[in-house]
C-alpha cells in the first residue's frame, strides 16, 4: 500500500466487515493498522485478494476503543463537490482557451470525484454492489484517459493553434487555491490520532502538483509560442488518470 487510491480501495473492500472497528493508514511506512475482533486470517485474506502485496507484520491485543472506520462522509462530500465544480470550471475554460492542459486537469478533478464518491456510493451496500460501483468508476476513468490521449494526438497532428496562456494560468491558479482549501480541510479534520487521513492529504497534494504543472506549461507556452508544453502536461495528467483507473479496477475482480 503506497498511494491514496489504494487506501480508497482497501476501505471499500473492508467496509462490510463487521469485525473491523477502525483502520489506521500510515502511507509513509507503507503500513495499515486494523483494530478488530475475531480472527485476523479473514481480514488478511480479504486484503491479499486485492493483490497489493499485503503481508501480516504482527497481531497483538489492544485496548484501543471502538471507532467508526467510515465516518468521514461530510468531509468526503465537501471535497467531492469542490472537485466536481472545478471539473466544470476547468473544462469550460479549457475549451475556450484551447488548452489541453486545462481540459486534462478538469478530467483529473472528475476522476478525483469518483475516487471520493466511490466509498460514499458503496456505504451499506453488499460486496457485489461495491464491486459493480468500482468497476463502473474504473472503466469510466479508462474511457477518460483513452479519449484524452486521442485528443492530444489530434491536436498534435492536425491543429496548429496556440493555447491562450493567460486563461491557462489564471484558471489553474484558481483551481490550485481550491485544492489548497481541500488540503486545509483534510488537515483540520485529521486529528493527531487519525493517521489514515494522510492518504487523502497526499491525494490532494498530487492535484496541487498538477495545477502547478499546468501553470508552468502556460508560462512555457508564452515564452516558446508553442502548443507542445500544453500537450505534454495534458498527456501526463491522462497517464495519472489511467494509473488510478487500473488500481480501482483491481477492486472489482
Amino acid at each position: 500500500m503506497d498511494c491514496p487510491s489504494e487506501e480508497s480501495m482497501i476501505r471499500l473492500k473492508l467496509q462490510g466487515n463487521r469485525q473491523i472497528n477502525s483502520l489506521q493508514f500510515e502511507l509513509a511506512e507503507r503500513k495499515l493498522v486494523v483494530f478488530h475482533t475475531g480472527e485476523v486470517a479473514l481480514i488478511e485474506e480479504e486484503l491479499r485478494g486485492l493483490k497489493l502485496g499485503a503481508t501480516l507484520i504482527n497481531s497483538v491485543e489492544s485496548d484501543a476503543p471502538k471507532n467508526t472506520a467510515f465516518d468521514q462522509r461530510g468531509l468526503l462530500w465537501t471535497v467531492l463537490i469542490i472537485n466536481a465544480l472545478f471539473f466544470l470550471v476547468e473544462f469550460c475554460y479549457g475549451i475556450l482557451a484551447n488548452s489541453m492542459g486545462l481540459v486534462a486537469d478538469s478530467f483529473d478533478m472528475l476522476a478525483d470525484s469518483f475516487v471520493y464518491g466511490l466509498s460514499l456510493l458503496a456505504v451499506s451496500k453488499s460486496e457485489l454492489r461495491q464491486k459493480v460501483v468500482a468497476k463502473l468508476a474504473g472503466y469510466f476513468q479508462v474511457a477518460i484517459a483513452v479519449l484524452g490521449f486521442a485528443e492530444v494526438l489530434r491536436r498534435f497532428f492536425f491543429l496548429s493553434s496556440i493555447p491562450e496562456f493567460k486563461t491557462m494560468i489564471v484558471i489553474s491558479i484558481i483551481a490550485l487555491l481550491a485544492n489548497v482549501s481541500c488540503l486545509l480541510l483534510l488537515q483540520r479534520s485529521k486529528g493527531k490520532e487519525q493517521a489514515h487521513m494522510r492518504a487523502s492529504m497526499i491525494f490532494t497534494s498530487n492535484d496541487i502538483l498538477i495545477n502547478t504543472g499546468v501553470i508552468f506549461s502556460g508560462i512555457l507556452v508564452y515564452f516558446t509560442n508553442s502548443k507542445l508544453p500544453d500537450l505534454l502536461i495534458g498527456t501526463l495528467v491522462f497517464i495519472l488518470v489511467l494509473i488510478g483507473a487500473r488500481r480501482i479496477l483491481l477492486l472489482s475482480r
